[in-house]
């Protein structure tokens, strides 16, 4: 073999040295970009699995949340509307009431004794609606005669709007009592609201009585 051919072969051998040697170069390249391609892949479903977890907790959350308003809403209206009926019926009641005139002068002379016993003032008004106005001074003194004899109330010529009751105020306006059906009902509202929330039936409520002094 002359010296050319061995200096060809040498080539030769090293050409395939070096072919070899960036053939696993190449190959280890390669299965790290598959790998990490792979730890990149397997990275991004396990973000999006992650965020799809969230939305769909997260809509299921709104869901029930707004299930649970509508039932909400569902429950104030029922309960607004059974104290509405409640005082609807407390009202016809009130009216039937004031048709039986002995009892319901002595309704009225529980509330002003009542008021009087709050303001303490030796000087106080009455007022009333038209209707209650006619029966108080029409018996003017048989309700002075059940009252301290310290205090001497005078009724007031002008009538207020209400369904029945009295108004009793200080001399000097300061002081009210609201002893008309609305201010009891008023005072007696939260109550009522309680008793629908804990029954949610009207037949049972603990209204109280807006009748008594």
């Amino acid at each position: 073999m002359t010296q050319a051919d061995e200096l060809e072969k040498a080539i030769l051998a090293r050409a395939e040295r070096l072919a070899a040697e960036y053939r696993e170069r190449a190959q280890r390249s390669r299965d790290n970009v598959l790998r990490d391609a792979s730890d990149k892949l397997r990275l991004r479903e396990q973000r999006e699995e992650a965020i799809a977890k969230t939305l769909g907790d997260r809509a299921y959350r709104q869901q029930v949340q707004a299930q649970e308003l509508k039932l909400q809403s569902r429950l104030d209206l029922v309960r607004w509307n059974l104290v509405c009926d409640v005082e609807a019926r407390l009202a016809e009641q009130m009216q039937a009431h004031t048709e039986d005139r002995d009892a319901y002068l002595r309704t009225l002379t529980g509330f002003i004794r009542a008021a009087l016993a709050e303001i303490e003032r030796s000087e106080v008004a009455v007022r009333a609606n038209n209707a209650d106005l006619k029966l108080l001074k029409a018996h003017w003194d048989e309700v002075l005669s059940a009252l301290p004899p310290d205090i001497r109330p005078t009724l007031d010529d002008i009538p207020i709007e209400t369904v029945g009751g009295v108004m009793i105020e200080s001399g000097d306006g300061r002081i009210r009592v609201d002893n008309t059906f609305e201010g009891r009902m008023s005072r007696l509202r939260a109550r009522l609201q309680q008793a629908i929330l804990e029954r949610l039936v009207p037949g049972g409520l603990e209204t109280g009585s807006i009748f008594g002094g």
